[in-house]
């Protein structure tokens, strides 16, 4: 089980101090930085500059959304991450959700055959393959890199929490990559995608599962609750993850804050966060970053193989923040739950 680091889903860092903050995460022991994707500093610019100043730490797309641009480009940008950082890329891909399809000016229907057609080409042209690929939803026709790509295969995880979007990431992906779910719900996911591995006949022990446990420490819980909030909000709005939260016994709370976002804006969904979300969701809310170690093994237990930490400032000294908190881990410390 491996430990790694994501900067910058929040864009709360200058992208300018991510090369240091790498070195020093490579140097602490973490396995993997990882950079999402939305309205967000670009992932790509980010992964670049972690790449070019280390030698072992990882780098992963946590994710690329599949409307952000084509199969081709993307198969582009990872074997140049890939090349750039010696063969150390993980790719993560998503189907996105409406509201990101509509500032791209696309439509998103029917996730599961878009992602399925997308991975496939994507796959294909990183293998260095011709591309004569006429699909339902996605066509390349007549590409070809200019260039041969080296012989590692690019692992591929699908981000999902549905039934059926997790069985596809076990039968045609590498493992799977889960956001906001606790750990009943990743024990859930967790068997889905292997089911899906077996249907495929692969084994499903090699199935990566990977979850997000987002985290902030302060010197007092309500400070750290308060900068954990503002991402736990924006799931609550978002399209899809509503439906995650309810599942997980969080329909009501959800309501209520959707329908304070809709009469009085973001702020007042986020007065509505309860103690009862922040005990069963993966934020952790702590004084030091012990009490983030003590609270990752549950995931574990639930079949996660690879926990990404997303750091959250509660304070305006961001850099800082971050610093201190990767100073705390260590190879042994972030070897803790290994396999």
């Amino acid at each position: 089980m491996k430990i790694d680091i994501e900067f910058n889903s929040g864009a709360q860092l200058p992208m300018d101090a991510i090369p240091e903050l790498a070195r020093l995460a490579e140097a602490h022991g973490f396995d993997c930085a990882w950079g999402g994707e939305a309205n967000n500093k670009d992932p790509t610019v980010m992964l670049s500059a972690i790449a070019a100043v280390t030698t072992r730490l990882k780098i992963g797309s946590a994710i690329y959304h599949i409307l952000g641009r084509t199969p081709a480009t993307l198969a582009l940008q990872a074997v140049g991450l890939d090349e750039l950082s010696g063969g150390r890329l993980l790719l993560g891909i998503g189907s996105s959700n409406p509201t990101i399809a509509k500032w791209h000016g696309q439509t998103l229907d029917q996730p599961l055959g878009r992602v399925r057609e997308y991975i496939e080409i994507v796959a294909a042209a990183m293998r260095g393959e011709k591309l004569n690929f006429t699909g339902k939803f996605f066509t390349a026709q007549n590409f070809k890199m200019a260039f041969k790509p080296s012989d590692r295969t690019i692992p591929i995880y699908l981000a999902a929490f549905g039934p059926k979007m997790t069985r596809l990431a076990g039968r045609i992906a590498d493992g799977v990559l889960i956001n906001m779910a606790n750990p009943a719900e990743v024990r859930r996911i967790s068997e889905e995608v292997k089911r899906g591995a077996e249907e495929a006949g692969k084994d499903p022990s090699r199935v990566e599962v990977i979850c997000k446990i987002r985290c902030s420490i302060a010197a007092s819980s309500d400070a750290a609750r308060d900068a954990l909030s503002h991402a736990l909000t924006y799931y609550a709005l978002a399209d899809y993850y509503r439906d995650l939260l309810a599942r997980m016994g969080f329909a009501s709370e959800v309501e209520g804050m959707r329908a304070a976002w809709k009469a009085d804006g973001f702020h007042a969904a986020r007065k509505l966060v309860s103690n009862r979300m922040f005990a069963g969701l993966p934020l952790i809310a702590a004084a030091s970053a012990q009490e983030v170690v003590d609270q990752i093994k549950p995931y574990v237990e639930a079949g996660a193989t690879r926990i990404i930490l997303p750091y959250v400032a509660a304070s305006d000294d961001v850099v800082g923040e971050m610093k201190s908190f990767i100073d705390y881990w260590s190879p042994v410390t972030t070897g803790l739950y290994a396999k």
